[in-house]
């Protein structure tokens, strides 16, 4: 089948990516996801304070008795400041790709640079223009990951299709992670339209690549240094490979 033979491929691609970031001495470009990072989630933590705070003030308020009103404002801030946390982490992986789009850019190009040093390929757009369709493209995933994820979760109060939801869920949100880290290598080859229309014809290369770039992103403080570039480096081997093959295909119908 071609969505798992694609799904193999865009994880083997992972060691080629390690592989070709210490060819290419690319560790540098680690530390701007880092720091993108760091920054929304101290934003992310400082809004949760907020949120608890404010919400132990008012259902203090709220509690009519005077018993049990200190644990009640304690919970109520608790479940406050959680939904916070739970929201800010959901979206801290789209503004990451977004925001990191025209660091990463280069790295993705380097790359290509080196797998084909006699192929000519457009060079990447400037800062706005990659920020902009970055923002882009990000954003209307995350829009569609929610509804889908909103959807399968309504779905998983049914007792049959309650049993596959998790995994669903966990696939939509590997391909829409997928989705982002290739397209740092398809803007230099293809415009929004068809970069999604490449990727729907190869939904697999984007599923396999968010697998590993989610299971990474978990880790504890060194799944955020080590995540975007090695999903960058390995998504940009898995889309030149497919369009060599598109390109011999194309020659070999051509004669």
């Amino acid at each position: 089948m071609p969505l798992i033979k694609d799904i193999s491929s865009s994880l083997s691609a992972y060691s080629k990516g390690i592989a070709l970031i210490k060819t290419l001495n690319l560790w540098r470009y680690f530390a701007i996801p880092l720091l993108i990072s760091l920054v929304i989630a101290i934003l992310i933590f400082a809004g949760a304070w907020q949120v608890k705070s404010a919400l132990a003030s008012y259902f203090s308020d709220l509690w009519p008795w005077a018993w049990g009103a200190s644990t009640f404002a304690t919970l109520s801030g608790f479940i406050g400041s959680a939904g916070i946390l739970i929201l800010g982490f959901t979206l801290t992986k789209f503004l990451v790709l977004a925001l990191s789009g025209p660091f990463m850019s280069p790295v993705s190009e380097r790359i290509d640079r080196h797998l084909n040093p006699n192929h000519k390929t457009n060079p990447s757009s400037t800062f706005v223009v990659l920020l902009s369709r970055s923002l882009r493209l990000n954003l209307g995933n995350l829009l569609r990951e929610v509804g889908l994820t909103l959807m399968l979760l309504v779905l998983s109060l049914f007792p049959i299709v309650g049993l596959i939801s998790a995994p669903l869920i966990f696939l939509v949100q590997s391909f829409y992670a997928g989705f982002g880290n290739l397209d740092y290598t398809m803007e230099r080859y293809y415009d929004y339209r068809s970069s999604k229309s490449f990727l729907h014809q190869h939904r697999g290369l984007a599923i396999g690549n968010g697998i590993v770039f989610i299971l990474i992103s978990v880790i504890p403080v060194i799944g955020i240094i080590l995540v975007l570039p090695l999903s960058v480096s390995a998504g940009t081997f898995t889309v030149l490979q497919v369009i060599k093959t598109q390109e011999r295909e194309g020659s070999a119908n051509n004669k």
